[in-house]
């Protein structure tokens, strides 16, 4: 008899050679003896005493043979034995027996179960009451049963789909002798399940399933124990050269069996000498490095402690600190206030601007209103009778109002000019740009609000914070104390920056177009910047010094474009002295401050496109010169006569406006601007109408005056600018005329305005045509 196994708690697999003893019925301890006997008869329909008798026999043949291997399982398979009775499992149908019987077998089953119940006080039967109560058929005794059934089955004349058919290993064995007999159709039956493992195989392979569960574990715990050094290694960080064996005192807690087989190596005294020698070298070794890296500590500590009282002791770093903090305060104090009084500023500057804008926008408003006024009456004057009488009346009405205006303007200008002792004088030249003395005044008065909310910006601030002057000289101490890292902080950008809203608020008063106004260099920003870019280079002594760039920087993001707003919005092309004031000052900008080209480039070109589109509009909008028959303009003192002179010298003072602006303005644009669109479609046009005179050759010289000296400076040139070519070949026909005419100081005048615009192969020819020899040494001289 086997030894009972260990009983575990560990889940069996599904696989497991016991499985089919959840079909077999067995007791459990909580049920009677009939309930046990009871079970399989439901299974199939009765079938005989025979069948009943042989199930009861092989329920408890079983039932002994195997109670003893699975008493110790029990718990384990409780809760899928009432499943597996139903049929539902994988045991194979030849272990499954028909316990199908007739009506004596079921009163043999209630005699059995009788015997059963009264062999338990209590109704419930144990595993040795089952020992000692069941007996075992033999085999003459079951193989008669055997014969029973099988006659049984042959009289029905069928066979019954719930009976089940079971043929063992240990029944083929027993019924070979009665082989014979048997019909073919049992010898040829071919099994198709495995064939059923006896107790010892089962519990062998039990045994074998256990071992390899348990080599398993102590595979899956070494595993962990290897883990767990490992982590253990990471976070102490064993120390090279110390033999710490972490698995010593896991493995010193399991409990080893001791083999008598296993010998161990002989042990002496010099062995063990040897081995402490060398764990005693190991953790001298480990001291010594410990107390070389104590001295390392020890030394940083001092070292440090050493820096820290030099630097609490030098005077340069604590002065370098304090000058460094001092700084950063104060340019950030300087950048709140000028962040407050940026909006004052932008406010003041756009109220001045829009005063000066209206002021040009009503000086040009009542110049086109009085042209389109006058031009109106002086065609009307030319008109036939049948106008409207009305029309004519009330036109006159208007008309006589506004000419009185001009007329009383101009009146006081000829006073003016006699006072002054100016007598050369032309009509048409002036500006006319007088206000009245109401509109002076309001303008007077407005400006003057203006300017006294400008002085009331700053007035709640400290000079450290406004004044220009002294805001570099913070910036000159930091360059002479500390010129590494003033040049490292890029200061010279960021010095224009800041002086932006200041220069702003010093620029509101300043107008470039009147002829009084101060000039930049004349400026206390100015001076101030200039003063500070020399000192730089006298500190740093560097030819390609960053401070160099300060004022042009400023030119060009401060000046030009409050200069670019002139331009386009203000200036009046027609205005001699405004022209003039502006063309000094951008002369002075963009020649002279121009030492930056790269950043200077884009606000130059800005503000020489607004230049340029400003003369256009003028040549287009202001200009009319017109054209009267000469019955009508030969008369000096007509209406039409005076008109039209002043109308032509205020094309031929644009004319001479536009060409103030030569080496400012490109070449090939002055003469687009000048001699084509002005003095091609203009002024030649109106010089053809007029008689030929002492008067036509005066504005032809006047004309000539006014063109550059540098478009004729070259000396091999014999011939005049293309674009010339009209106002040439208007002087040999005004020449021709007045020769005939015996005029020889006027031709004179004629030759020498040829000359001068380098026209020399049409003057010579002149000369020989009409035999003006006493003219040629006048050539001779501009050779």
């Amino acid at each position: 008899m086997a030894h009972r196994p260990k009983r575990t708690f560990r889940p069996r697999r599904a696989d497991s050679s016991d499985s089919d003893g959840a079909q077999e019925t067995f007791v459990e301890p909580g049920e009677t003896g009939e309930q046990a006997a009871r079970g399989p008869a439901v299974e199939g329909p009765p079938s005989g005493r025979g069948h009943a008798e042989v199930a009861e026999l092989l329920r408890r043949g079983r039932g002994r043979g195997r109670r003893r291997g699975r008493a110790w399982a029990s718990s384990r398979r409780a809760a899928t034995a009432a499943p597996r009775l139903d049929g539902s499992s994988d045991v194979p149908e030849s272990r499954m027996v028909d316990l199908s019987a007739d009506e004596e077998d079921g009163a043999h089953h209630s005699s059995e179960s009788k015997d059963d119940q009264s062999s338990s006080p209590n109704g419930s039967r144990t595993p040795e009451d089952e020992f000692s109560s069941v007996d075992i058929p033999d085999a003459a005794f079951i193989q008669a049963t055997y014969g029973k059934c099988k006659l049984a089955r042959a009289q029905e004349d069928y066979i019954s789909l719930d009976v089940k058919h079971a043929f063992t290993k240990s029944g083929m064995k027993n019924n070979s002798e009665d082989s014979e007999s048997e019909p073919d159709e049992f010898k040829d039956i071919t099994p198709f399940t495995p064939k059923p493992q006896t107790l010892r195989q089962r519990m062998a392979e039990e045994t074998k399933t256990r071992n390899e569960e348990t080599s398993d574990d102590s595979q899956d715990e070494k595993n962990q124990d290897i883990w767990e050094q490992q982590q253990m290694r990471k976070a102490v960080k064993i120390t090279k050269g110390q033999d710490i064996d972490l698995s010593y005192s896991r493995e010193s807690q399991t409990v080893k069996k001791f083999d008598a087989s296993v010998s161990f190596p002989p042990v002496s005294l010099e062995i063990i000498k040897k081995q402490l020698n060398t764990r005693l070298t190991l953790l001298q070794d480990t001291h010594r490095s410990h107390l070389r890296e104590y001295e390392k500590y020890i030394q940083d500590i001092k070292s440090s402690k050493t820096t820290i009282q030099n630097l609490e002791n030098s005077s340069n770093q604590a002065l370098s600190f304090k000058f460094y903090k001092s700084m950063k305060i104060y340019v950030e104090n300087l950048i709140d206030c000028l962040n407050e009084k940026i909006i004052n500023i932008q406010e003041i500057e756009s109220a001045m601007h829009a005063l000066l804008l209206k002021q040009a926008m009503i000086f040009m408003k009542r110049r086109q209103d009085e042209l389109k006024h006058e031009s109106a009456y002086l065609q009307q004057l030319s008109c036939t009778p049948e106008t409207s009488i009305n029309n004519s009346l009330a036109m006159d009405e208007k008309t006589q109002w506004i000419l009185e205006e001009v007329e009383s303007r101009r009146a006081q200008r000829r006073q003016a000019r006699i006072l002054s002792g100016n007598c050369t004088h032309e009509e048409g030249t002036s500006s006319d740009d007088e206000l009245s003395s109401a509109d002076k005044i309001d303008f007077q008065k407005s400006q003057g609000d203006i300017l006294q909310d400008h002085k009331k910006i700053f007035e709640d601030v400290h000079s450290d914070f406004c004044n220009i002057q002294n805001i570099l000289l913070k910036f000159q101490q930091w360059r002479e104390k500390f010129p590494d890292s003033y040049y490292e902080a890029f200061i010279s950008l960021c010095i224009p920056k800041l002086l932006n809203p200041l220069i702003r608020f010093q620029l509101i008063d300043w107008n470039p177009l009147k002829f009084d106004s101060i000039g930049l260099k004349q400026m206390t920003w100015f001076t101030s910047i200039k003063d500070f870019i020399d000192c730089s280079m006298e500190d740093s002594k560097k030819e390609d010094s960053s401070d160099k760039k300060i004022l042009s920087t400023v030119i060009n993001k401060t000046v030009i474009p409050r200069l670019t707003g002139f331009v386009e919005f203000i200036w009046d092309p027609l205005s001699t002295t405004q022209t003039t004031s502006l063309v000094t000052q951008c002369r002075m900008i963009l020649e002279e401050h121009s030492t930056c080209e790269n950043e200077v480039n884009k606000g130059k070109q800005d503000l020489l496109k607004s230049i340029v589109s400003r003369m256009k509009k003028a040549i287009e909008d202001d200009v009319f010169i017109p054209l009267y028959p000469k019955s009508a303009v030969k008369n000096r003192t007509s209406p039409h006569s005076k008109f039209q002179e002043r109308q032509f010298w205020s094309g031929l003072k644009l004319f001479g406006n536009i060409l103030l602006w030569n080496e400012l303005l490109p070449e090939d644009i002055l003469q687009e601007l000048g001699l084509e669109k002005l003095l091609n479609r203009y002024l030649i046009i109106a010089l053809l109408n007029a008689i030929p005179g002492p008067d036509v050759v005066k504005k032809c010289s006047r004309i000539a005056a006014y063109l550059p000296e540098k478009w004729f400076q070259n000396s091999a040139m014999r011939t005049s600018i293309p674009q010339l070519e009209n106002f040439i070949q208007f002087l040999l026909q005004s020449a021709r005329k007045l020769s005939r005419n015996e005029i020889r100081d006027e031709v004179k005048e004629i030759i020498l305005i040829l000359v001068k615009i380098r026209a020399l192969n049409q003057a010579e020819s002149f000369i020989e045509e009409y035999h003006l020899d006493h003219l040629r040494s006048v050539i001779k001289e501009f050779e």
